[in-house]
């Protein structure tokens, strides 16, 4: 059976982001939740499904049903998952296929962090080494940025792509975070401030790179008929595909090509819909190489086209594909694996009609698009309003 239409999107919730000392994952999380359940008009007593991600400073083997038992809350469907980056969205469709098969009727899923405030920076390499093959990638000093600047590299040597696309994609991320409150980055920036900070891992600048951040953000998912019986204006579920090709980067079929190009036809086809008819996409810009790659791969632009198609413009607000509207993980935030959750709550904001200075006129069909480890798990997302079934 299919999916599309089968649920909806009924509650969300944000925290604040950026550096929070005085509150851990585990808060961040119920945060999060306490927001969402406000935002539909539910209690806890209400949640019969719960979802969570591990975080990177308080993992647990049972991630989800610690949080359950901290929350008090006693779900008949429980899951952890992780997937990266694209943790998110495959917990998104396995809420839905949890809802669509009656397992359970009401999902919760909340996922929160603290890296920023709750691990050094020592911490915070050793555990992006983590995601590197110790024999064959660590041994000769790839981490997991370096990793994706083999791939800039690549894209650039491939396509003749040039530092300046990569700049024009932090810069639009920033003009649009200067439009939302809850960014934590506002102050504008341009090309040249790009290129001018300083050299991470060549062709990255610092500016290239994504914020490290702590916050939480959640979500409430029901089955499409119960919808329309809650507070906020309902979002729905249309289409999801995922693709995972690789874990490790020296095993990747390609340095210029992801696997988006097989998650996002896979959704479009579940959702009845292409590239052309979304009117946003929130789509996974850790670095600014990344981005390029994933609008061609998600079919918005031809395979190599990805720097002049940002360049004109295309993904900024009135531009043919809005991208990252709330700021993306280059100026909102970037919360380690729950990162992709500010991406879903933007597009369920957006689909509401209330993202104000931001707000995409009419938008009424948007994509979001994560993935996790370096370019390894890919997971894109159709969302639409009631017009959209």
């Amino acid at each position: 059976m299919s999916l599309r239409g089968s649920v909806a999107i009924v509650g969300m919730g944000e925290t604040p982001v950026g550096a929070l000392p005085d509150r851990g994952s585990t808060e961040l999380s119920a945060e999060a939740a306490r927001l969402a359940l406000a935002d539909a008009g539910l209690t806890k007593a209400d949640i019969d499904g719960l979802i969570t991600c591990n975080p990177w400073v308080e993992p647990h083997l049972y991630h989800a049903e610690m949080f359950s038992e901290y929350m008090q809350i006693f779900p008949r469907f429980c899951m952890t998952l992780n997937a990266g980056g694209a943790t998110t969205l495959t917990a998104v469709l396995r809420a839905a296929s949890a809802i669509a098969t009656g397992v359970c009727d009401t999902v919760l899923m909340t996922h929160g962090d603290n890296p920023r405030t709750g691990m050094t920076g020592l911490e915070t390499l050793a555990k992006m080494t983590t995601t590197m093959n110790p024999q064959f990638e660590l041994t000769y000093g790839v981490p997991l940025t370096n990793g994706y600047a083999m791939a800039g590299r690549a894209h650039m040597h491939e396509y003749g792509t040039k530092p300046e696309h990569f700049a024009q994609v932090a810069a639009s991320a920033r003009a649009h975070a200067s439009l939302n409150p809850a960014a934590e980055m506002r102050e504008p920036i341009t090309v040249e401030d790009v290129l001018n900070s300083r050299v991470v891992a060549d062709p990255l600048h610092a500016l290239d790179c994504s914020l490290w951040s702590d916050g939480g953000a959640a979500v409430v998912i029901v089955a499409a008929e119960r919808a329309r019986d809650f507070p906020n204006r309902p979002v729905f579920f249309l289409g999801c595909g995922e693709a995972h090709w690789h874990e490790h980067l020296f095993q990747a079929r390609s340095l210029t090509t992801s696997a988006a190009s097989e998650s996002a036809p896979r959704a479009f086809e579940m959702a009845g819909v292409g590239p052309a008819d979304m009117d946003f996409a929130q789509v996974y810009d850790c670095f600014t190489p990344v981005l390029l790659m994933e609008l061609e791969d998600l079919g918005f632009c031809a395979k190599g086209e990805g720097g002049p198609f940002v360049e004109n413009g295309n993904i900024e607000l009135g531009g043919t594909i809005p991208v990252n509207t709330h700021g993306g993980l280059l100026s909102h935030s970037h919360t380690g694996h729950p990162g992709s959750m500010f991406a879903l709550t933007e597009a369920v904001t957006q689909l509401r009609g209330a993202g104000e200075a931001r707000q995409v006129e009419g938008a009424e069909v948007g994509l979001v698009h994560g993935q996790g480890g370096v370019l390894s798990s890919h997971a894109t997302l159709i969302l639409g309003t009631e017009a959209a079934l």
